[in-house]
């Protein structure tokens, strides 16, 4: 049997949280919302693991996290931030110890930009005819739909973004 890559209990804590990014992630893309059901899956899962993880960590991982909630919230006051991604963002905060909150950051940024040169591709593929040719049924409407999008000028799906950020500091903390 293989062990569980966590060596910590706040590091296996941290990793049932992985199906609701990968909801919220999956959502967004859907239909550019993130339901607050999975927003609050990861944040409780992020809570528990600070709680765990014992002395003040839970208090520094609740103000690692608001600060990421005003910061972000004053991005989407001026419209470069959706309210599922801000709300979203703030709990992939409390997935990781407060010290990491920069590198979540960071890891969040570097994987919106490949979500950008991904779409980028995306636009300069999808409108020619016969791009979509040879894809199975369910890859041929979700290609159809963002073609949909992307001509209508569409906000990126940041919440994959986010959930990528996230993941990779949970299935690689401290790398």
């Amino acid at each position: 049997m293989v062990p569980f890559p966590a060596s910590s209990l706040p590091e296996a804590i941290a990793w049932l949280a992985l199906p609701g990014l990968a909801l919220a992630a999956l959502h967004d893309v859907a239909v550019r919302r993130i339901p607050n059901a999975h927003i609050a899956a990861v944040a409780l899962i992020g809570l528990l693991r600070q709680a765990v993880s014992g002395g003040p960590m839970l208090a520094l991982g609740l103000l690692a996290a608001g600060a990421v909630l005003l910061l972000a919230g004053a991005l989407w006051l001026r419209g470069l931030m959706g309210g599922g991604d801000v709300k979203l963002l703030a709990a992939a905060a409390l997935l990781v110890p407060a010290g990491q909150v920069v590198a979540l950051l960071l890891a969040v940024a570097l994987a919106g930009g490949l979500l950008c040169l991904l779409l980028l591709l995306l636009r300069a593929v999808l409108p020619r005819r016969g791009a979509l040719q040879g894809s199975s049924g369910v890859l041929r409407r979700v290609l159809r739909c963002e073609a949909w999008r992307i001509g209508r000028g569409a906000p990126l799906p940041y919440g994959v973004a986010i959930a990528a950020g996230a993941a990779f500091l949970v299935i690689a903390p401290g790398r």
